[in-house]
């Protein structure tokens, strides 16, 4: 006797569940994924129908990673797109740097909110304890920030991101704004690389929105191979590190040796590399299948001969990210070695704050946890 298809248990399954985000390695990403291939082939001759297919989707997958908070993706989206449009029309010097000021605070505004506001509020209760322990002012002394729990969306750091590099492109002359607002929601939105990049440049990505997506059988062969390199170091490896190894040193450093710390330390690098790496991988295989190229983002990093090297080939999109559109933009090395020395400190500072709210990211663009380091 068959079994009644459970529609409520299905609909339920559909919905968002913030213990349980839809993500690449899931196996519920695996059947819905498939369904929206059959759609997507039918629809691919369609252009306009193919955008608005996808578009859905991506903002679909994109709920299922934070809620209600994809109308954040949504307001970044319209916000950009509307000051592009006006940036592509007006001449006036003063009014298009106005418009590419309203867009970094719009979209840096929301990101410090929702990443950096508690930290930034607890930074500030540190400073006045220490100010009220010196002065001997009990109240100051005392006060502390408690946590006011803001909600993170997922991925927002590399959509705000995308979506500035867009407008700034557009001030610079190197692309022209895009006339129809679902052309743009689909650039920021694609499913693919918006929850862990990798970032996405308008002046690469754009041109391929209203090509024909043929996959040919080494394109279709490239994608499977990387979706499952990468399935096997996120899933397999930096899983399986995670859980049997690192996590037990980090939890409780002293109960272990010097030496068992330090392979810990290097157990946390190999995890981090093939979580991300991985899940780029993942990103940039998926978007092969759809009939879009994406760029490198990791290039063997740990055989990199240099520090200056590692940097280049770890996370490669958002690295060059930061060089053309803030490290240039702060001038470079083109106004003397004091003032390269602070561009690039500067640079390195944002890429750490960019990555999290903890003093150690900010420090170093460290990767292993004080805890641990205390012990090695």
């Amino acid at each position: 006797m068959q079994t009644p298809i459970d529609f409520y248990k299905i609909i339920e399954l559909l919905k968002y569940n913030p213990q349980e985000p839809m993500l690449f390695s899931s196996g519920l990403f695996l059947f819905v994924f498939l369904a929206f291939l059959i759609f997507y082939c039918l629809l691919r001759h369609t252009t306009k129908a193919r955008i608005i297919y996808v578009t859905l989707f991506s903002l679909y997958f994109y709920y299922k990673s934070s809620g209600l908070w994809f109308g954040i993706l949504v307001f970044t989206a319209t916000s950009d797109f509307i000051i592009g449009q006006l940036l592509q029309r007006s001449t006036m010097q003063w009014k298009r740097k106005a418009l590419v000021l309203t867009s970094v605070c719009v979209n840096l505004g929301m990101l410090c909110y929702f990443k950096y506001f508690d930290f930034i509020l607890n930074a500030f209760a540190g400073m006045a304890q220490t100010v009220g322990h010196w002065m001997d002012i009990p109240y100051l002394e005392g006060f502390v920030h408690h946590p006011m729990g803001i909600f993170l969306p997922v991925g927002i750091s590399f959509f705000t991101f995308q979506s500035m590099s867009y407008v700034i492109d557009i001030y610079r002359g190197r692309i022209e704004a895009l006339r129809r607002w679902v052309d743009y929601l689909f650039f920021v939105s694609f499913f693919p690389q918006l929850v862990a990049g990798p970032i996405v440049r308008a002046r690469d990505f754009i041109p391929q929105i209203h090509r024909n997506p043929l996959v040919t059988k080494a394109q279709f062969g490239e994608g499977i191979f990387l979706i499952v390199c990468g399935l096997f170091k996120k899933a397999v490896i930096s899983d399986y590190l995670s859980v049997n190894f690192v996590d037990r040193i980090f939890d409780a450093p002293t109960l272990y040796t010097g030496a068992e710390n330090l392979l810990g330390v290097y157990a946390y690098a190999m995890q981090i590399y093939c979580d991300f790496s991985g899940y780029s991988d993942m990103a940039i295989g998926i978007a092969l299948l759809l009939g879009f190229r994406f760029n490198v983002n990791f290039n063997s990093p740990y055989q990199s001969a240099t520090i200056t090297e590692f940097w280049r080939r770890w996370h490669i999109s958002l690295s060059s990210w930061l060089k053309d559109y803030l490290y240039i933009s702060l001038g470079g090395n083109r106004k003397g070695l004091i003032r390269t020395y602070v561009n690039l400190i500067i640079t390195m500072l944002i890429g750490g704050l960019w990555h999290g709210a903890s003093v150690l990211f900010k420090i170093g663009r460290a990767s292993c946890r004080e805890r641990v380091c205390q012990y090695v």
